[in-house]
């Protein structure tokens, strides 16, 4: 009897063994100058497949089951609809001229992209692939958000140097905040209080509380031996846990971390060159970050607080987001 159960506990511990190597994430990469995307195993930490889509990929963002990816093909002037499972471009959704960024209401039926060209905000609903509405907002609008509740839509104008404030139920801009030098993207936090938006050439990551659309912190950012004039923030990514922020450096090749209890910019981590855009894996104990000039994916490890891999790419890897899979 005592053999039996032993034979069976190793046998339950072999399942459990399977089980969890079968797990693994994948993340998936938009590469502007290659026209594709790479996908990288991150139980390998290497690329398994390239996968080819339209014109110029940038913007990436999955469906809420995580089954499709929308990726704005700016130059084809599409989002592509990727299915994940099949690998293959199943369907397109109008966009407007030029789209670069794309975000998802939280009820998932709705896509919002901005218009670089045209200064525009383009609402886009998905079952029936049409344009709901086209919002006038400032010149070169670049980040997008949608808040937690899905109430509020906000765009970033690269210059004009404003963050504009959209009501999603009328699609009325209600409210604008003058912020540092070309804004690039935007993050509002869990709870939905607060919004972070980076400004490229002004050197700063704000903070606005969403209640008053007022600044009520200001992130600047010194790391030596570099000129400021290359310390240029564009990625946001919050930690779950509401403990730190993330911010992409661009051409200081390099990741601030800004402890989000005593606010204050806690280290910098080197990565790969010219530092675009950042994604958590699921449980946020690993940040990729996509490093344009030098074609590579950079892998944080965050409890460590230290970049443990390099990951080749295509050319001019942009945006990446993670998935995990069975």
């Amino acid at each position: 009897m005592k053999n039996i159960n032993f034979v069976s506990l190793l046998c339950f511990a072999s399942v459990l063994c399977i089980s969890t190597s079968n797990a693994a994430e994948l993340a998936y990469v938009t590469n502007e100058k290659d026209d594709n995307i790479s996908v990288i195993d991150l139980s390998q930490n290497k690329v398994i497949k390239t996968i080819p889509v339209g014109e110029r990929p940038r913007g990436i963002i999955f469906n809420k089951q995580h089954t499709l990816a929308y990726i704005c093909a700016s130059e084809s002037d599409r989002i592509q609809i990727l299915d994940l499972n099949t690998e293959q471009i199943v369907g397109e959704l109008p966009s407007g001229e030029d789209p670069e960024t794309i975000a998802l209401h939280p009820n998932g039926k709705i896509i919002y992209t901005s218009n670089e060209d045209d200064a525009l905000l383009t609402v886009i609903d998905i079952e029936t692939a049409t344009v709901i509405a086209q919002i006038d907002v400032g010149v070169e609008p670049e980040g997008l958000a949608v808040s937690p509740d899905g109430k509020i839509v906000v765009v970033t104008s690269e210059t004009t140097n404003m963050v504009h404030w959209i009501h999603t139920e009328n699609n009325t801009n209600f409210a604008n905040t003058l912020v540092g030098a070309r804004p690039r993207s935007a993050k509002f936090t869990d709870d939905g209080k607060f919004l972070w938006v980076s400004s490229e050439i002004g050197g700063a990551v704000v903070v606005l509380d969403v209640n008053t659309q007022e600044i009520v912190k200001e992130f600047t950012f010194a790391i030596r031996g570099i000129h400021r004039d290359r310390v240029q923030p564009v990625g946001i990514e919050l930690s779950s846990d509401g403990r730190y922020a993330f911010v992409a450096l661009g051409p200081a090749n390099h990741v601030a971390v800004i402890d989000r209890k005593t606010m204050e910019v806690d280290k910098y981590l080197l990565v790969g060159r010219r530092v675009w855009q950042l994604a958590f894996n699921d449980d946020q104990s690993q940040l990729l970050t996509t490093n344009g000039i030098s074609g590579d994916v950079s892998v944080i490890d965050v409890k460590q607080m230290k970049v443990t891999k390099s990951i080749k790419v295509g050319r001019y890897p942009w945006g990446v987001v993670i998935r995990s899979v069975p």
